[in-house]
């Protein structure tokens, strides 16, 4: 493993977990060899687990000076990092974000502090690649690493290293995190896209590497899968609620899937009303077979059904939110 120079830089890396039994203390030890190239401790940001992730981590506490615990009661992950930077980051130079439920190369954390130094970064992000284990989570890794899943997202589809807007969040220098205030802690879903959007205002610079990524591992039923894109929709209509920011194409298209599909209804009516639900639906799993013959994948066609899920869960979650303000709104 490289060592980082000149003179490394310290290090505050935190772990949000909730109920990661089966994952941290693996995770644990995939990261200590770095904690002494980057002068790091990696901090446990526990949100009330009732797995037995608690005794883990206090025990991985007391065996390694350099692995320590703290408590997060508002549970979600904003809460944890913003926590762990304003009770320990003083005298830490960067912060480093891990998720609990997610895999790494050895040598993740070192490539992430040269590229600050080497670019003067303010915040260095990665690509993320989805993986499965059973068939529906195979499927959905497979949907969420095509255009179908992403929409050609750089983060999620990975690109040679370039200045960014956004991307998955993995560095970030304390000084820039706590100048714009940290994660906004209202959100549950979308704090990063929020917080980046917030950086690049204040003039803070964000770089997309390609030295080095992550492997994320997603639902593996559809409700879960359902109710994380529902989430996603919510936050990115909080987003641009917040900032007066218009979503762009990428964005703007899968908004139409949930009113196309409560439109559908209307077929009760008149059944020209399910055409433009047909339409969508004929045109994912049109991709789905068109990419179980072209790449010789047999997840295609489910792929694309998990792909309508994230679609219309991530469109219901949007306009849900996009109501619920306009409720909350004195006329």
């Amino acid at each position: 493993m490289t060592a980082v120079s000149p003179a490394s830089p310290s290090t505050l890396i935190v772990i949000p977990c909730l109920n990661e039994a089966l994952h941290i203390e693996a995770l644990i030890e995939k990261l200590r060899p770095s904690l002494d190239v980057l002068t790091a401790k990696v901090v446990i940001a526990d949100g009330g687990s009732t797995d037995g992730t608690r005794d883990i981590a206090r025990r991985l506490c007391e065996e390694d000076p350099r692995v320590l615990f703290l408590d997060n009661p508002k549970r979600i992950q904003s809460a944890a990092v913003n926590r762990a930077v304003a009770e320990l980051g003083p005298g830490f130079d960067y912060l480093i974000r891990i998720d609990a439920h997610a895999s790494y190369p050895d040598d993740y954390c070192e490539r992430l502090v040269e590229e600050a130094l080497a670019t003067g970064a303010d915040s260095v992000v990665v690509a993320m690649q989805t993986e499965g284990f059973s068939t529906f989570q195979k499927a959905t890794a497979y949907a969420q690493n095509s255009k179908l899943g992403n929409g050609g997202s750089k983060h999620r589809t990975g690109a040679a290293g370039h200045w960014a807007e956004h991307g998955h969040h993995a560095l970030m220098r304390i000084a820039a995190f706590a100048a714009v205030g940290g994660y906004d802690e209202t959100f549950s879903h979308n704090e990063d896209a929020e917080l980046d959007y917030r950086l690049g205002r204040a003039g803070y610079r964000i770089w997309m590497t390609d030295r080095t990524s992550m492997i994320y591992y997603p639902r593996t039923r559809i409700v879960p899968l359902f109710k994380q894109y529902f989430g996603y929709g919510r936050g990115r209509a909080k987003n641009i609620l917040k900032h007066r920011a218009m979503p762009g194409l990428r964005q703007m298209l899968p908004l139409g899937v949930a009113p196309v599909a409560f439109g559908a209804l209307l077929a009760l009516i008149n059944w020209a009303a399910i055409i433009p639900f047909g339409v969508w639906a004929a045109a994912c799993l049109g991709y789905g077979v068109w990419m179980a013959v072209g790449e010789r994948n047999p997840y295609g066609p489910l792929a694309a059904v998990s792909a309508m899920v994230m679609h219309l869960a991530w469109s219901a979650g949007f306009w849900r939110e996009l109501l619920d303000f306009r409720r909350r709104v004195p006329q």
